[in-house]
């Protein structure tokens, strides 16, 4: 995976950012500092003023990128998605069989990352923790439909139609599979973040294999019935 990554640009919507944070080292401190201290702290109590003293800036060098919190959590999840897209492309590559590539897919969605070694400035062990325990609000708010109208969403929504055509291929008449895919999507957040937190509301979770069995399961039974 880190050959394929090694010198790819991760692209986010400009609209999310007032500064593009990977042009300066000062904004690439901001998106490590600011995961840091999501991870650590929650997103409700993160501010700039506490990720300002974080790395030793004013809070007013933060505004200089990002015009809120909430846009600086779109940028983090706008990343995400976007960089799962192209793990998804290498994971399916060269595979002809729809039922191989369906099946890899299905354990990219719904996988925990434990591993973090591509880009220095992003941890990516706990940018994928905040993305499971925060990624929803960046769309369950007010603004949702004018930053959909934006295209801040494209990298989810991308994401989720090419799994999406890989179901078609294996089940061509099968009508809601963009539906399946991010209810795959959200349901692996939650099956996760129950089995460390409200383990009553799950089953014995060991590691990503149960989790990812169950999904495939779910959807190979789901689309071929």
């Amino acid at each position: 995976m880190t050959q394929f990554i090694i010198g790819v640009n991760i692209q986010v919507n400009p609209s999310v950012y007032l500064k593009n944070p990977e042009t300066s080292e000062l904004g690439r401190k901001i998106i490590t500092e600011g995961i840091n201290l999501i991870d650590k702290i929650g997103y409700e109590d993160f501010t700039f003023r506490k990720l300002g003293q974080k790395i030793g800036s004013p809070e007013a060098s933060v505004y200089r990128y990002f015009q809120s919190k909430q846009k600086f959590l779109l940028y983090l999840t706008s990343w995400y998605w976007s960089w799962m897209e192209y793990r998804l492309e290498f994971t399916v590559a060269n595979i002809k069989s729809p039922n191989q590539r369906l099946e890899r897919a299905v354990k990219l969605l719904t996988e925990k990352i434990t591993e973090d070694s591509e880009f220095s400035h992003m941890n990516l062990v706990k940018l994928s923790r905040i993305v499971l325990t925060e990624a929803s609000k960046s769309f369950l708010n007010k603004e949702v439909d004018s930053q959909n109208k934006l295209g801040v969403y494209y990298g989810y929504k991308n994401l989720v139609n090419k799994v999406a055509e890989i179901i078609l291929e294996v089940s061509p008449k099968y009508k809601y599979p963009n539906m399946l895919v991010s209810t795959v999507v959200e349901g692996a957040h939650l099956q996760h973040f129950f089995s460390e937190h409200l383990p009553r509301l799950t089953n014995k979770v060991n590691g990503n294999d149960d989790v990812r069995r169950f999904f495939h399961d779910m959807v190979v039974k789901t689309i071929t019935q």
